[in-house]
């Protein structure tokens, strides 16, 4: 299943490609949304190397990231994104749903 509501930035997608290159083959960015953190849920990337029934499949430039479909509603209209700051390189998601976050930039609250 394909879906676009979340979608991948430029530099999120070139930046799976190079990592996945020590993984094996197939290997995708997984992201969930899980409860916890600092401000009640916490974003949390990992990889896949399959796609479950219920994943959503988002695609760049040759680039994968699967989601799980729970966390899908908190997750819609965002964007997976990698930045490279004076603090250290990561992926972030810019989530219009957040209402609140922390400084860690991984947990978010919803309204």
């Amino acid at each position: 299943m394909t879906g676009q509501t979340v979608s991948l930035s430029a530099a999120a997608a070139k930046r799976i490609l190079r990592i996945i290159q020590s993984e094996p083959p197939g290997a995708m960015l997984r992201l969930e949304v899980i409860g916890g953190g600092c401000s009640g849920f916490s974003y949390r990337f990992g990889f896949a190397h399959e796609v479950k029934l219920d994943d959503i499949v988002i695609e760049r430039d040759g680039a994968k990231a699967v989601i799980d479909e729970a966390s899908l509603p908190l997750l819609e209209g965002s964007e997976i994104d990698y930045v490279d700051e004076l603090i250290g390189a990561s992926f972030k998601v810019h989530n219009p749903n957040a209402t609140a976050g922390c400084g860690c930039g991984t947990s978010f609250s919803v309204a």
